[in-house]
């Protein structure tokens, strides 16, 4: 039995493999390392210790920061962000199998902000809404409408400007993700469903649903994460309340204790959480195409 000596750029190509995966997950390693030290420790090595010290800390609070609130408002808005980007990408999919009118403009317009700085993308959507509330508060006062003068605040928040931005970055990916998958998708399956007397609606739950369902899985996996660590996009449009990376960075200049590092793994579980879980269904959901597809 022979065996093929590795050539001397297999070895180049490994060793520039390795730094690659060292420099991409080596400091969340250490982040990770960092956190579980003792109550004397400190934020760089050696470790001092190994506790639960800096977590349980991290459950305390972190001065006037309210991380559980941060934690909530992350959660909510990537969930929502996941909702929409799902919803959106997979009709403008379908949209996209027909002939449309202008499609390559709609389509570029789409894909564009993924190209332009995410910075500009956030102060546009903030100097949009704060637009949009001098033209509320001159209708309330056009109005007589003094109370609700009064009480208005902003349209900057959550679910109004920061859910916008976040859709900027999230539904170009599933857009293009939709199209990758249908541009592969067998009409066959839909003309043999209307054939046997199936209404577009049946059809598409039916046949093309089960079909795409782990590509949808996928997609819902983007459009959560990328809503989750999602910083640039944000700092201009969310209004009065931060998100949890946006409470991290904040932080990352007053706290000089490992907690900060604690918080940092607490966001890389949950990161990890969604992403297995996304493997896990996608894997779940191709395994029963391919037990329908034998029986």
């Amino acid at each position: 039995m022979t065996h093929d000596k590795r050539t001397p750029a297999f070895w180049l190509l490994a060793a520039f493999f390795g730094a690659y995966v060292l420099f991409l997950y080596g400091p969340m390693l250490v982040i990770v390392v960092l956190s579980f030290q003792g109550p004397e420790g400190g934020l760089t090595f050696p470790m001092r210790g190994l506790s639960l010290h800096w977590f349980h800390k991290l459950a305390e609070g972190l001065g006037v920061v309210d991380i559980g609130a941060a934690l909530y408002r992350s959660l909510g808005l990537g969930l929502v962000v996941m909702g929409f980007t799902i919803g959106f990408s997979v009709l403008a999919g379908l949209a996209f199998r027909k002939k449309l009118r202008f499609a390559n403009v709609l389509f570029f317009t789409v894909v564009a902000s993924l190209i332009m700085p995410s910075i500009i993308v956030s102060l546009g959507i903030g100097l949009e809404f704060r637009l949009l509330d001098s033209g509320i508060k001159k209708a309330l006062e056009w109005a007589g409408m003094e109370s609700s003068l009064e009480t208005y605040g902003t349209a900057l928040g959550i679910y109004t400007s920061a859910l916008g931005a976040h859709l900027t970055w999230t539904l170009p990916f599933g857009l293009l993700i939709m199209f990758a998958i249908f541009n592969r998708f067998n009409p066959a399956y839909e003309e043999a469903a209307r054939d046997l007397g199936a209404t577009p609606w049946q059809t598409f739950r039916y046949v093309v649903l089960p079909l795409i369902a782990p590509s949808v899985v996928g997609i819902g996996m983007f459009g959560f994460t990328l809503s989750w660590d999602e910083i640039a996009r944000t700092s201009q449009a969310i209004g009065d309340v931060n998100t949890l990376p946006l409470e991290l960075q904040g932080l990352t200049t007053t706290v000089t204790t490992p907690s900060i590092y604690a918080l940092g793994t607490v966001t890389m579980v949950v990161s990890f959480l969604v992403m297995g879980l996304a493997v896990g269904l996608s894997t779940l959901l191709a395994k029963r195409q391919h037990a329908k597809r034998d029986t």
